[in-house]
Parts: structure tokens; sequence; C-alpha cells
């Protein structure tokens, strides 16, 4: 888990699972250089790193325009010459709705950022790796990549998406040197997460989030920085040999199917 001399790229990373990762590749000596449409958030957690010793730049973007992916792209071999792992990770969740009245318009953007974004960055950042004959990415799908999720269409749809361009990927790389795989968080302890319960329950979220907390066999939801370690294991050199795979990190959920069994033996 030595990143020293390494440049991570990081887009959506400045907040949640983003900003997590970022921090962690910093504590193992990797230079940053973080992506995000928020500038006061980005410009923050690049000062964070900053603050605590590590070297980290912010690039302010919207991933869903090429000239903007091809901007970050440029902005890090400018700054540092080499793209060595890139955490693909920039996401939005829509909004909670049946198919049958989910909204076109939100639809769409929530297919441009995730699917659409995740492409660009791909396809951009990719011939970097390409020329280097090495390199690591680590696109963020979700459980909702391998589950269904009722009234949440566009999100489900658009996770799939990554996983299946992940999978296209991983195999057309693989002989260059170049590993791509993906992660797949259940419900996380971020923004995401509370805003669906909010939109579920506006008057009363936390009963939404406790009855999401209590459908998982850990209980609870996943810390930014358990998806962060897997993200770093995924672009160390612990991961050599893996790649066109999808990793899950969510306190049981999926495996279970939704039943909990609570044995306490003493």
């Amino acid at each position: 888990m030595d990143f020293k001399g390494k440049v991570a790229l990081i887009t959506g990373g400045a907040n949640g699972i983003g900003r997590a990762t970022a921090l962690g590749f910093a504590r193992h000596g990797a230079k940053l250089v973080l992506v995000d449409r928020d500038a006061a958030a980005g410009e923050g957690a690049a000062g964070a790193i900053r603050q605590q010793g590590g070297e980290a730049r912010f690039v302010a973007a919207d991933v869903t325009k090429t000239s903007d992916v091809q901007a970050y792209v440029k902005a890090a071999l400018d700054a540092y010459g080499r793209i060595d792992c890139f955490f693909n990770n920039a996401g939005i969740e829509g909004k909670v709705a049946p198919t049958a009245e989910y909204d076109e318009v939100v639809f769409d953007s929530v297919i441009g950022v995730n699917v659409k974004g995740v492409f660009l960055g791909l396809r951009h950042v990719l011939p970097v790796m390409l020329a280097q004959k090495s390199g690591a990415v680590v696109n963020t799908a979700s459980v909702a990549g391998l589950v269904g999720t009722p009234n949440m269409p566009a999100y489900v749809a658009s996770k799939h998406a990554v996983i299946g361009l992940t999978k296209a990927a991983s195999g057309e790389v693989a002989r260059a040197g170049v590993r791509v795989n993906a992660v797949c968080p259940g419900p996380v302890d971020t923004r995401m997460i509370h805003d669906l319960a909010r939109q579920l329950s506006p008057g009363d979220p936390n009963t939404i989030e406790q009855r999401y907390q209590a459908a998982m066999p850990t209980g609870r939801y996943t810390a930014p920085d358990e998806i962060a370690n897997m993200v770093l294991f995924l672009c160390s050199d612990l991961a050599a040999n893996i790649t066109g795979a999808q990793f899950v990190v969510d306190g049981g959920r999926t495996a279970t199917g939704g039943a909990v069994t609570n044995i306490v033996k003493t």
C-alpha cells in the first residue's frame, strides 16, 4: 500500500467517498489531483491534504463535458507528468420515483454523470496509462449495479452500466499493464444516503435511516474510509493480477438478500 511517487486522480473528490479516498492516498504518499464541480469543497479537500504535509491540487470540472475531462487530464499531466491511479468516482443519485412516473430530464442527468462521465474518464485517462504501460482504474458502481432497487430506475441502470464499462475496458487494456475494476458500495454514511432518506420521508428521515441500518447484518452504514480502503487496495501492487472485477462493500446487505438473523451467544 505504498504510493510514494505515484499520482492519483479522483473525480467527485471534494466530498464523501472521494474525499476520504483522497486523504487515504495522501497518507500513503501519493500526489493528488481532485476533480469536482463543487469548487469550494474541492479546494477545501486539497487544502486539507496540504495541511497534513501532502501534495494536492484541485480542478473544477463537469465530468459530462469532454472539454472539462480533457482539461482535468491535462492538469494532472502538466503538474505531475503521469497518472498512476484513477478513481472514476463522480456520481449522483437522482430522484426516488417509480419507473412509470420517472422524470425524463432527471433520468438524462443521472445517466449523463454516472455513465457518460465514467465513460469520458476512461476515454481520456486510459490512453495516458496505455502510453505508460501501467495504471490502475477503479470505477464507482454500487450494489444497485448488482441488484434492483425499486423507485430508482436511473441510478440502478447507470450503475449496471458502470459494471459493464468496467468489464469491457478491462479486457481491452489488460495486456498493456493497465487494470480496471469497480467498487460496489452499499449504503454509505454520506450526503447521498441522507438525501435519499429525506426524499422517502421528508418529515421523518431518521426512521428511514434506522430501517436501512437494521436491514444490514452489521447493523450500520459503511463508513467512507471503508470504501476508500478497498479503492486503495485495488490500486496497489497487492492487487496486481486483479482486473475486470467488482468488489462489494456493504456490510453483508446483498449477501443475505435482506434477511437478518440476530443470534447473540453468551
